[in-house]
């Protein structure tokens, strides 16, 4: 809770600054050491290396503001280290106040339902979460299986303090991948020659006779029961293709934009700031999938809150949907991107590749089946999302004192026998 609150007093200092700096991405992250602070940020170093200022600068400018601002009734000061990191330092009354929150926890059907009110939670939002959304080129991969455990996981806390969750998978079934999913397919036939480009791997010469929409169908099943087998569950299934481009969506989001004078044309294109929403031969880009996909969201369903959690090559493309949804009308806070950093699975010392274009991946199937439910869950979920991570294997596979794992089935199965014997309810599945 407390880094959420951090987060969103710089978020707001750095929005309200504008230029490049909006929608920049930083770390918050716990202190091993309580002498250094709770939390730490390296928003200053960011800053300032977006805004091409002495960081030290940027870092007392942000701790004069947030000195003044919302935090400074959790925060007993803000002090700054090194070169221009921010440290945090929670009073001890805020700490003792949530703690008697959370101990207040209530368990009901093995699952905690929710939290007593309190002045430090805010009011019950509708939000979307949308995670994973692995193109449905291939089977999931390992590294999907870091978002997927991470968004589930946030899911059930999200719920948990009562907030109303649609947990949300966006199927990629329309564009240039399929197109080239579908040519791949044609390739492995030998009906035309191979390209770089192509999709390779044992998987593709499964969907020999396909075309590329009965591939897409084909996969999203199989996407679907790996996901069934890690215990991850979805609301909803956004179709691309059926539930924007057939219902004309995109066009109307372009429309919409049109009225607001948002757009300008250049070179034979519609441009959104940097960014083309229509090409010079007139074909809509991502972008403006992306915009259409995000008006759905805000506009005519009308969440609160979208949280989307990608992967680390999205990085780029987090100033530009923020940028573009205010282009839409709706408070860039309303829309919280959380990047997955990169995995690393390491076996024996060395790093299995990975890469589903080339066919050379692990899948969560594989993993699954590897480590079992419990220790991938507990891996992944074990490091911050914006932080990279290695994956071992043989680690995970230890069956002995030194897989951290068994520590936590251990003190699960010590803590559902307490609650057991004092008759007062169920510990919540690991799951």
């Amino acid at each position: 809770m407390f880094r959420a609150l951090i987060r969103k007093e710089l978020d707001k200092i750095v929005s309200a600054g504008g230029g490049q700096a909006r929608g920049a991405v930083f770390n918050i992250e716990r202190r091993e050491n309580p002498e250094h602070g709770d939390y730490s940020s390296n928003v200053a170093l960011i800053l300032a290396k977006i805004e091409k200022k002495n960081p030290r600068a940027v870092a007392e400018d942000l701790a004069l503001r947030l000195r003044s601002g919302q935090l400074s009734r959790v925060c007993e000061k803000v002090e700054i280290a090194g070169p221009g990191f921010l440290n945090f330092f929670i009073t001890r009354e805020a700490l003792i106040e949530n703690l008697s929150i959370f101990s207040r926890l209530t368990l009901s059907s093995g699952a905690p339902t929710r939290i007593q009110k309190s002045k430090s939670f805010l009011p019950s939002k509708k939000i979307n979460l949308e995670f994973i959304s692995a193109n449905p080129t291939g089977p999931l991969t390992m590294a999907n299986g870091r978002g997927g455990f991470y968004g589930d996981a946030l899911a059930n806390i999200l719920k948990a303090v009562g907030h109303k969750v649609t947990r949300e998978y966006f199927i990629n079934d329309a564009g240039n991948q399929i197109k080239l999913l579908g040519e791949s397919i044609l390739a492995v036939e030998g009906k035309i020659p191979q390209k770089d480009e192509y999709y390779k791997g044992a998987y593709i010469k499964k969907l020999k006779g396909k075309t590329a929409k009965q591939a897409v169908v084909f996969l999203l099943k199989e996407i679907k029961n790996s996901l069934k087998k890690a215990g991850i569950k979805f609301n909803v299934w956004f179709s691309e293709e059926k539930n924007l481009r057939k219902k004309g969506e995109l066009k109307k989001t372009l429309e919409f934009l049109n009225k607001k004078k948002t757009l300008k044309e250049k070179e034979g294109a519609l441009w959104l700031g940097d960014a083309v929403v229509v090409k010079s031969n007139q074909d809509y880009t991502y972008f403006l999938a992306d915009l259409a996909y995000h008006y759905d969201k805000f506009i005519k369903r009308k969440f609160d809150l979208a949280i989307n959690i990608w992967g680390a090559d999205h990085h780029g493309y987090v100033a530009r949907m923020q940028k573009g949804i205010e282009a839409l009308g709706v408070r860039p806070e309303r829309l919280k991107i959380i990047i997955m950093q990169l995995v690393r699975l390491t076996s024996g010392g060395k790093e299995a590749r990975m890469s589903k274009r080339a066919g050379e991946f692990i899948t969560l199937d594989d993993l699954l089946e590897e480590v079992g439910l419990d220790a991938a869950r507990w891996f992944f979920l074990e490091r911050s999302p914006d932080t990279h991570m290695d994956f071992d294997l043989d680690l995970a596979k230890e069956r002995s004192k030194k897989n951290p794992v068994y520590y936590v089935q251990y003190a699960h199965a010590r803590a559902s026998s307490i609650l057991r014997k004092a008759k007062i309810g169920k510990m919540p599945n690991l799951q």
